[in-house]
């Protein structure tokens, strides 16, 4: 399955970027880095920069129909970022369109609410986007992982990075399930 990994160009959480794709890789999937720009992104650990990568592909020269699934990795101005480019907003709410998983971990959900995409369904976040979440007419739950299907499709949350294990394990069992159907 060909899987998008949506970044900003700057302000993913590292780990929430490479332990997800790895996952991925190890999986037998080929993830894909979508960003906002061409060129690299620069991610962080915490507020200090870590390493860049490469981007793949660029958001409006890419649609969502060319992949079985889209992975939102956090950190706090990764997602701010997306949620002002109508690009990327766009970009994930056609993945609910088409009824394809998504999976979102700490504060990417903040992208999850301006694709306006979470209203009747349930999901965890980073705790500081609880109330954003509610506003936005979601359920918000404190748990390592909430797999949600009260929807078009099945979305797949985690607060942080210390459940990156269980994050990675769910979101690849439903993509999965989804690639058999």
């Amino acid at each position: 399955m060909r899987i998008a990994f949506l970044t900003a160009p700057e302000g993913v959480e590292q780990i929430e970027l490479t332990d997800p794709w790895q996952a991925a890789v190890d999986a037998g999937h080929e993830p894909v880095l979508v960003s906002t720009a061409p060129g690299e992104i620069q991610a962080f650990h915490h507020l200090d920069k870590a390493d860049t990568f490469p981007v793949d592909e660029v958001v409006g020269e890419s649609s969502a129909e060319s992949f079985g699934g889209l992975v939102l990795p956090g950190g706090v101005a990764n997602p701010d970022f997306l949620r002002t480019d109508d690009r990327a907003v766009a970009f994930v709410a056609a993945f609910f369109e088409h009824g394809r998983p998504v999976a979102a971990i700490c504060h990417a959900p903040w992208t999850l609410v301006e694709a306006d995409v979470v209203r009747g369904r349930v999901l965890t976040s980073w705790p500081s986007l609880r109330t954003d979440l509610r506003n936005a007419g979601a359920t918000w739950v404190d748990e390592q992982v909430k797999i949600c299907d009260h929807g078009p499709n099945k979305l797949i949350t985690s607060r942080n990075p210390d459940d990156l294990k269980a994050f990675c394990e769910a979101y690849l069992d439903v993509f999965a399930e989804e690639a058999a159907r």
